[in-house]
């Protein structure tokens, strides 16, 4: 069985899951009315320049203003020496000035993308308050940040990126065929416009020059009326939507080893084919109409497996369980032994869980689309061999997600330090919101501590306006708990201030809220 797409649509949402031998590996929401704006395209308007961050904010007509950072501002990219950049999620990753070490698919190491090194100009110098840019969003605004936005346009295409502002072709790296690299890069350089790039996707393998240079001429084509359209007028200002998910899709995710895509939805099925007709005609028969009574998601096993994506812990087989905390800045996975024992040494047993854990944590961080700094919590390994094997397991299983990861290093006490490539909203973010019960600390007071709070502002209520008697209103547990457990504290306050104590349950109270109320008649 190899790869399907299976697109949900209804009014209020679109939901798309990639399939890999039936286990969903990837899920995708995006909700109608809060439509995503990575890929767009705006003439933004400069509203601050921050020389000490060496970047400014832009007005682009969406909530928050977007972040540019100044080599992203440069009228034209940096070049440095990295490996050609890999398309995900519809989005180009460029190449960016760095000086971290990280490690490669195969766990050597190598320069990573974590930090950059001085930026090569002066913002000041590059953009003024008031300047009107054409700017293209490359990640979502995430939390309170918002949209970071780059003058380095990128347009993709089924087969090719185009890079209006550089002269490079780069290919794939999961193209790994070098004959078949270079014929790529042959017929994307006969008659090539000057100042114009590509990079070829690893859908373009072993497609033929015809095809291959009509979406280079689309693309070209796009980007001069939208350059033309960019140049002038009001700001700020949208110039070009990217494709919504339905048909992000079908252009990023339907390749030649997804053996069908399935939509429930007559109308995308109808616009999927229509699209087909000039990205991949050859692609148009392995689409299909869902009819079934069953929904969609639940007819292919996905809603369990949404579900278990919003889980903060996720069982292991053998009885151990990870545990994935988000953050706004980082993500902190935890793996623990739970109920498994082993069979041997203790030192095999740990080993076994992590390399166990890893597989787990490579597949919980596609399916959430979790990106950023991620730090793994690692059972500690006393051999260093063991270290190594669950490192190199882990660069193994992340070479299998299409989102760039880079792995740091692993501690002597087996935390790993590693990035992963964020462009839009994990799905945990889409599909959820801070609870209004523990203001998303993901925990409320205890009783006890909620009736000694009540405690302490009686006293010092009663030592400044004295009363005879005192209501207090709370929530019928933190009542309960005044009567069961903290009668001998209410006498003592009740002897010292010439009071009456009256704990009242309140329907609808919080556990943590309460009322002091002094009562002198």
């Amino acid at each position: 069985m190899g790869s399907t797409l299976v697109i949900n649509s209804s009014p209020t949402e679109v939901r798309v899951a990639l399939l890999d031998d039936g286990t969903p590996v990837e899920l995708h929401v995006e909700r109608r009315a809060d439509r995503g704006v990575v890929g767009n395209i705006y003439r933004g308007r400069v509203v601050r320049v921050l020389p000490g961050m060496q970047a400014a904010f832009v007005d682009i007509g969406i909530e928050r203003t977007a972040f540019l950072y100044v080599n992203d501002a440069l009228p034209r990219p940096i070049t440095v020496d990295e490996p050609e950049p890999e398309v995900a999620d519809g989005a180009t990753e460029a190449p960016e000035p760095n000086g971290t070490p990280g490690r490669g698919p195969n766990g050597e190491s190598r320069p990573g993308r974590g930090f950059r090194q001085a930026p090569a100009a002066n913002i000041a110098d590059v953009l003024k308050h008031g300047q009107d840019v054409l700017v293209q969003v490359q990640k979502e605004p995430l939390g309170q940040k918002g949209a970071r936005v780059t003058r380095h346009v990128t347009l993709p295409g089924r087969h090719l990126v185009l890079m209006p502002f550089s002269d490079h072709i780069g290919v794939s790296h999961r193209i790994t065929d070098d004959a078949e690299r270079e014929r790529l890069r042959a017929v994307l350089a006969d008659g090539k416009p000057e100042g114009v790039g590509y990079i070829v996707r690893t859908a373009a393998e072993g497609l033929d020059e015809g095809t291959l240079k009509s979406e280079a001429q689309l693309l070209v084509r796009t980007w001069t009326d939208i350059e033309k359209r960019g140049s002038t007028g009001p700001a700020p200002r949208l110039v070009f939507e990217d494709f919504d998910l339905v048909l992000r899709a079908v252009r990023d995710f339907f390749t030649v080893n997804v053996e069908k895509m399935v939509c429930d939805d007559p109308g995308d099925h109808a616009r999927v084919l229509e699209t087909m007709r000039t990205m991949n005609p050859d692609g148009a028969t392995r689409v299909e109409l869902y009819e079934g009574r069953v929904p969609i998601f639940d007819e292919y096993g996905i809603e369990v497996a949404l579900e278990r994506a919003l889980d903060r812990r996720v069982w292991l087989k053998s009885g151990g369980y990870i545990v994935i905390d988000q953050a706004e800045a980082l993500t902190a996975i935890d793996v623990n032994s739970g109920r498994f024992v082993g069979k041997s040494s203790l030192e095999d047993t740990i080993t076994q869980i992590n390399l166990e854990a890893v597989k787990e944590i490579a597949y919980q961080l596609r399916l959430r689309n979790i990106g950023g700094i991620i730090i793994i919590d690692f059972i500690d390994m006393a051999a260093a061999e063991n270290r190594e094997k669950v490192l190199t397991a882990l660069a193994d299983a992340l070479a299998r997600d299409k989102a760039k990861s880079i792995i740091v290093r692993m501690s002597e006490i087996g935390l790993v330090e590693m990035t992963r490539k964020r462009v839009r909203d994990s799905l945990g973010h889409v599909l959820t919101e801070d609870c209004p019960y523990c203001k998303a600390r993901g925990f409320v007071k205890s009783e006890q501590t909620v009736a000694n709070e009540i405690l302490r502002a009686i006293a010092r209520t009663l030592a400044s306006s004295p009363a005879a008697r005192v209501l207090v209103n709370t929530s019928a547990a933190v009542v309960d708990h005044l009567y069961e457990a903290e009668t001998a504290e209410i006498e003592r306050i009740e002897r010292v201030y010439q009071t009456m104590i009256i704990p009242v349950a309140r329907e609808g109270f919080h556990r943590e809220q309460y009322e002091i109320v002094p009562a002198t008649g």
